[in-house]
């Protein structure tokens, strides 16, 4: 089952991942180190036992050999009781070496000391005063890479976990994710159903209001407005119809030109709405799609007119091939500024609109490598800029 993800809903996915994922790590984590503990205190522990054991034995030996045998050289009496695993080491009273295997001499404040390369158990043997030997002390060097092995093995289930639990994560989020692909999936269809149907409608309407004659220039105004906002909707909501065949298509674009041709094509709903628009255009050519550039502008100006008081204005600046459209109206609160970008959302429900505008400007931007940046005060108005550089024509 394959689910078409569209570039917001992999970013809800990536982060919904990240903090599942996250979260699997610290458990991971935590499990990995109660673990080791868990093993490195029970290793110990054997070994602490395993070591006294065996300076038992070796004591025992000794005793053994003392009643046995007549002792000649204590030192060789020392050398010929050895320990198959550990190294042995009889010191006296002072803790100076009689006789040592050690590789270094220990400083002990217990019977079991772990050091950071080797480990040390120590016994006080009661009854071997004529050989001088206060102290028995075995040394082991294996638990280090014990240690080291243990930690190699427990990140290596820690990794093969969290690949295992990222593959099984991902799979269900979009696994859950599917019923609310399927609502957008069934909404897009309605769109895109609804906006075939209005395009007859729409085309005739404009056609006839251009032709209109002897009428009343307040009602006129009033039709050629309706007409072009009717539209500017129909554009919005069929961005998506034809997406993939307009970006192919790329040539040279007079910046200026269009620009005022966009300001003429939705000045009758300006005058309507008794906002005036003022201009300030430097010369540019950039690279695009004309479609996708008249969806853009005409996206921010609409909403610029939209989102507009009465009897207020519009600055449009083209400069260094950065179109800046700045209204004076009713603005957008700072923790909305985000979530207007998101498909279906809107900063304001008094005024209409689908909540589509502003997500299709910042995709068509992305898509295209133009910078596209939103600036806005509450109740002051909004600043929105598009930066063409990187589409320079040479």
């Amino acid at each position: 089952m394959v689910i078409e993800l569209t570039n917001y809903e992999k970013r809800s996915l990536y982060r919904f991942l990240s903090i599942y994922l996250g979260s699997v790590s610290i458990l991971l984590i935590i499990i990995g180190w109660l673990f080791f503990k868990n093993n490195s205190e029970s290793m110990q522990s054997s070994l602490k036992f395993e070591m006294q054991y065996e300076a038992r034995v070796i004591e025992s030996k000794l005793a053994n050999i003392m009643m046995t045998t007549a002792i000649v050289d204590p030192i060789e009496i020392l050398k010929s009781v050895r320990s198959s695993r550990f190294k042995v080491g009889f010191f006296d009273k002072n803790f100076n070496s009689i006789y040592s295997e050690l590789s270094n001499k220990p400083s002990f404040e217990g019977s079991f000391v772990v050091g950071d390369d080797n480990c040390f158990s120590m016994i006080k043997p009661p009854f071997f005063k004529f050989l001088n030997v206060k102290y028995l002390i075995l040394q082991e060097s294996e638990l280090k890479d014990k240690l080291s092995a243990l930690k190699i093995k427990i990140a290596l289930i820690i990794l093969i976990s969290f690949i295992f639990m990222s593959i099984i994560g991902y799979y269900l989020s979009k696994l859950f994710m599917k019923p609310i692909r399927e609502k957008i999936d069934a909404l897009d269809r309605f769109i895109e159903d609804t906006t075939h149907e209005l395009n007859t409608p729409i085309s005739a309407i404009l056609m006839t209001v251009e032709q209109l004659k002897d009428i009343d220039n307040k009602k006129l105004l009033r039709l050629k407005a309706s007409a072009k906002r009717l539209s500017s909707t129909y554009s919005t909501l069929s961005y998506r119809l034809d997406t993939q065949s307009l970006s192919k298509n790329i040539e040279v674009v007079d910046l200026i030109q269009f620009v005022k041709n966009q300001i003429e094509d939705i000045e009758p709903i300006a005058k309507y709405s008794k906002i005036s628009i003022y201009t300030n255009l430097e010369p540019c050519s950039i690279k695009i799609n004309r479609e996708l550039l008249k969806r853009l502008i005409d996206n921010i100006l609409s909403n610029a007119i939209k989102y507009s008081n009465p009897n207020s204005k519009i600055d449009i600046v083209l400069c260094g091939c950065r179109l800046v459209i700045k209204d004076y109206g009713i603005g957008i609160k700072k923790d909305e500024l985000d979530e207007i970008l998101k498909r279906y959302k809107r900063a304001n429900k008094e005024r209409g609109g689908f909540g589509i505008g502003l997500s299709i400007v910042s995709q068509i931007a992305k898509d295209n490598k133009i910078i596209f940046t939103i600036d806005s005060k509450y109740k002051e108005g909004t600043e929105v800029v598009l930066d063409f550089n990187n589409l320079k024509a040479s």
